[in-house]
């Protein structure tokens, strides 16, 4: 990107985040972000999500003052409208969330990694999964299930085995959570394109909640899951560490 000249900050509400926000800000300054050119969100991949879908439409440069950080990038004061100038941009859709709730109402919610499916009683749900219309698998017995876009392929959709997907590839990860029948099924990668439906059978029984990056609804009669191509989140790496790169070091971690 063009070299920025006006900086705002923004930080998650961890002791870290805060000091490293307070340093930056005295280095920098604040422009709100309004004015702004990017944004530098200071916090992990949590903070990271709420900032780009907080909107404003700017570019996200995230700095890790959290655990993880899949998202963000090393912590450095210095210098950082050189880099902020160097880094690499990326765009990501969004997946769309439609859910029915059990009170008859509708609720709408995007999730830049994954909308999730999960059992909120003792008993193991079941679902019906339709893609475009067509049913697809009668009976999931699980715990849940993921419907998964390329950048969030690696979180909650690989720690239950599901595949790993390049950035940048028009395809969607559904991955079944503890599927106990069929218990041979391993899941399927499905076209961005593609609408996946999941109705909840039992749902008296067996009530599930739905969850778009932590926005949930509970319980759910059905849920539709699409990707958004309308909506596009920008973030920004240093070069050489952009989400391809961190894609394919944990498939070699």
């Amino acid at each position: 990107m063009n070299r920025p000249n006006h900086i705002h900050f923004t930080a998650s509400g961890s002791e870290t985040a805060q000091a490293a926000f307070a340093e930056l800000v005295a280095l920098y300054g604040q422009v709100p972000i309004g004015a702004a050119d990017v944004i530098v969100a200071l916090g992990g991949d949590g903070f990271m999500l709420q900032t780009l879908h907080a909107g404003a439409g700017l570019p996200v440069y995230g700095m890790n003052r959290g655990s993880v950080g899949f998202m963000m990038n090393d912590y450095v004061a210095e210098d950082l409208p050189a880099r902020l100038a160097a880094a690499e941009e990326a765009e990501i859709n969004p997946l769309a969330m439609r859910a029915q709730t059990a009170d008859g109402a509708i609720h709408e919610a995007l999730a830049i990694n994954e909308v999730s499916l999960l059992r909120v009683g003792p008993q193991a749900a079941k679902l019906r999964i339709s893609v475009n219309g067509r049913v697809r698998l009668e009976e999931l017995v699980c715990d849940g299930a993921i419907v998964s876009t390329p950048a969030g392929s690696t979180a909650y959709n690989y720690s239950v085995h599901g595949p790993i997907l390049p950035i940048g590839s028009d395809v969607l990860a559904l991955t079944g959570i503890a599927s106990f029948r069929p218990r041979r099924w391993q899941g399927a990668i499905l076209p961005s394109s593609a609408l996946v439906r999941f109705d909840v059978l039992e749902a008296d029984k067996r009530p599930v909640m739905a969850d778009a990056d932590s926005r949930s609804v509970k319980p759910v009669l059905w849920v539709e899951v699409r990707s958004e191509p309308g909506v596009a989140h920008r973030i920004l790496f240093d070069p050489g560490h952009g989400l391809e790169e961190r894609l394919m070091r944990e498939q070699f971690a």
